[in-house]
């Protein structure tokens, strides 16, 4: 928990192809630790763009947030384990059953690959999603008690943490205790719009909530200077919300 702020923030690079993300990377050299690789990049460039960025030295986040049947999870785990990535993502509502087959094809890809095994993180409810959207698939729970209740089933699955709003940082911290991820997006500094997240906070008060890492793209990735975007939100994050 007492990681410098610069390390707890991963920069989205939700960028449509691999010349303009790479470029943003490259702005940020040798300040952010994290960069997160989402579907639209992923899809369009595939496995390559993970490794550039290790070889430009950063962590990488894939975050393509898994969810099928186990055995299709635990293939595609392994594949993405063995790339180097430091985190991946799978859905907590695909189940235990699901979320224990990420968790084993992570280690094995890793191994296979003689590299670190990623952190499986479990998505609870999107970030975009409110009290109104959920009611809308049938989720008749508050936001807040759906995470709750999916954190819970991770909890017992083997994943090393969750990805939350801000709003549940701090519940999802005294459930899985000191040492588990708590990754948050819908974090936006006051100076940037909200976008289409519907549960936010700013960095520093994310922070204090119990986050571990704190998902930021559009303020840094869509800044004229990445770089002292960067380092504003950084300088932000450490003060007292």
């Amino acid at each position: 928990m007492g990681a410098p702020m610069r390390d707890r923030v991963i920069v989205a690079l939700d960028h449509p192809d691999a010349a303009s993300a790479l470029a943003c990377a490259r702005a940020l050299a040798g300040r952010a630790r994290w960069m997160k690789v989402g579907m639209t990049l992923f899809y369009a460039e595939g496995p390559g763009v993970v490794a550039a960025l290790r070889d430009l030295g950063f962590d990488v986040f894939v975050d393509l947030k898994l969810h099928d049947i186990p055995h299709q999870v635990e293939g595609a785990a392994r594949s993405l384990g063995g790339l180097g990535a430091g985190m991946l993502t799978v859905h907590a509502s695909g189940g235990a059953d699901m979320m224990e087959a990420a968790v084993r094809g992570a280690a094995a890809g890793a191994e296979a690959a003689g590299v670190a095994r990623p952190a499986v993180i479990a998505v609870t409810v999107l970030t975009s999603m409110d009290a109104d959207a959920l009611a809308s698939v049938g989720v008749t729970d508050s936001p807040a008690d759906q995470v709750a209740g999916l954190a819970a089933l991770a909890k017992t699955s083997g994943v090393d943490g969750v990805v939350c709003s801000p709003q549940e940082a701090a519940s999802m911290r005294a459930l899985l205790g000191p040492s588990a991820l708590v990754v948050t997006p819908g974090v936006r500094p006051a100076w940037a719009e909200a976008g289409d997240q519907a549960r936010i906070a700013t960095p520093a008060g994310a922070v204090a909530a119990g986050a571990s890492h704190l998902v930021i793209g559009r303020p840094i990735t869509g800044a004229e200077d990445p770089a002292a975007a960067f380092d504003r939100i950084v300088n932000e994050g450490q003060e007292t919300p």
